[in-house]
């Protein structure tokens, strides 16, 4: 399944889950940092698009020696012909961002919420 391989090649630091059932696909991924108002999903011509960036605080007093944490996660993924973005579903927690997408034939773009 193409989803599958692609979310190989998410960069090393995001880790994602995909799950399925009978009537819908469950993409779980990990992004620590972000929240709602900083993720945005949208699913368009059979391929999810996700944003994300997470926000860094820290003292004023400090400077950076090293930044290995990415800020950003830009993202385009291959859906299965089946999933839509109809009825989609997605929230986030902990930076866990879990995206519900029912199974449907219908394959219209839209913008999935995130709350």
């Amino acid at each position: 399944m193409q989803l599958r391989e692609a979310l190989g090649e998410l960069p090393e630091t995001v880790f994602a889950d995909l799950l399925e059932s009978d009537d819908a696909y469950l993409l779980v991924i990990d992004l620590p940092g972000a929240t709602a108002d900083t993720v945005d999903v949208t699913l368009d011509d059979g391929r999810l698009r996700i944003e994300a960036r997470r926000e860094k605080a820290f003292p004023t007093e400090f400077q950076y020696v090293s930044e290995e944490r990415a800020l950003f996660l830009d993202a385009e993924l291959p859906l299965p012909p089946d999933a839509t973005g109809a009825d989609a579903d997605g929230h986030i927690e902990k930076g866990v961002l879990t995206l519900e997408l029912p199974k449907s034939d219908d394959d219209g773009g839209q913008r999935i919420p995130v709350s």
